[in-house]
């Protein structure tokens, strides 16, 4: 020996993957082994395998050492068995209004660090007329809504035509089919009745608002928080007289959907859209990254659709990692930013540089 002291090797920084697989790929309505009819878009907000192999590529990419972990009902004891260092989530949970909270919970209840929102949070983004109850006092413009509940019998109070029919519970544009927009009661009653036996939640009916639709994309925290440039979904190809941002459309975007980014609107609004976007994301407590949609009316007000703190990541398909790239961040950089998002807010440091 030289008498030189022998360092040793970085240790790696283990991540496991959370995460909801797709289990089949269907088109149309078909009965579950109880019966029931389930819809052609039950696992919309699920996950293809090729999306948990990408984000595992992007990480391994920055030397970590990453294992996939199904989002099922044995993730209690793969956890304890596994031991990560951190979690990166992107699981949607199984059943229910706070099915995108069981996953965060859980790793609470363990004390086992994880990127994105807690449970809190995606509980309350989840469920929409929450969500515009809060962002009300906030004096965020929302579309004018009301919710029909699973348990209503007949329809009750005043509502807004045209309007637009959706879950109230769910993302992805589940739910949301190519006639979602109704014109008058007898419509609204149909469309609800039929939707509620397929999805068993209540239905928000919101004031359909004509106008450019546009999300924006957010990462980080604090100080550190970025708002991209805003994404203009810019239809080419209508489906009937409404455009619609439906399950139909996402799936096939190639033939009905351009998108532009930057969008092609002034400094001003630009500046009222990511200004009202950070202002939303900060007051639901949102951690790590989210996208947010909104509505410009023809007569320049701006109007909060939703927001996703739990935004798809599958790549050349999901709006968050376009609005990444157009804004010249590629996908394997996206992925590492929401991890060092989250290490940072761990006080994990030691692991970025």
């Amino acid at each position: 020996m030289d008498g030189k002291e022998i360092s040793e090797p970085p240790q790696l920084l283990h991540v496991g993957i959370t995460y909801n697989l797709k289990k089949s790929d269907r088109s149309k309505e078909q009965h579950s082994q109880s019966g029931d009819l389930e819809p052609s878009d039950n696992e919309a907000e699920y996950d293809d395998i090729t999306t948990i192999l990408a984000i595992k590529e992007a990480l391994e990419g920055r030397n970590c050492r990453v294992t996939l972990l199904e989002a099922d009902e044995e993730l209690p004891v793969k956890l304890l068995e596994d031991k990560p260092d951190i979690i990166f989530n992107i699981a949607e949970g199984i059943y229910g209004r706070g099915r995108e909270a069981q996953v965060p919970a859980l790793l609470n209840f363990y004390k086992i660090p994880y990127t994105g929102s807690d449970e809190t949070t995606l509980c309350i983004a989840l469920d929409k007329a929450l969500t515009k109850r809060i962002l009300s006092t906030y004096g965020i413009k929302t579309p004018k809504y009301r919710i029909i509940t699973k348990d209503q019998n007949q329809l009750t109070g005043r509502f807004y035509f045209p309007a637009i029919v959706k879950p109230n519970a769910e993302g992805s544009s589940k739910g949301i089919s190519d006639v979602a927009v109704v014109t008058n009661r007898r419509e609204l009653e149909k469309l609800a009745l039929k939707n509620i036996s397929l999805y068993k939640q209540d239905m928000l009916v919101e004031e359909f608002i004509s106008g450019r639709e546009f999300t924006v994309g957010i990462f980080g925290n604090g100080s550190d928080i970025h708002v991209f440039s805003p994404m203009e979904i810019c239809y080419v190809n209508q489906v009937n007289q409404y455009n619609i941002y439906s399950y139909n459309v996402k799936r096939n975007y190639k033939e009905f959907i351009r998108y532009e980014c930057p969008a092609n609107i002034s400094k001003e609004t630009e500046a009222e859209m990511t200004n009202a976007a950070r202002k939303i994301y900060e007051a639901l407590c949102c951690r790590d990254f989210a996208r947010i949609d909104f509505l410009l009316s023809p007569q320049g007000k701006l109007y909060f659709i939703e927001i996703n703190p739990l935004p798809g990541l599958a790549p050349g398909y999901s709006d968050f990692p376009m609005i990444a790239e157009f804004n010249g961040m590629d996908y394997n950089s996206l992925v590492w930013n929401v991890l060092k998002s989250a290490l940072k807010r761990y006080g994990m440091k030691s692991y970025i540089d």
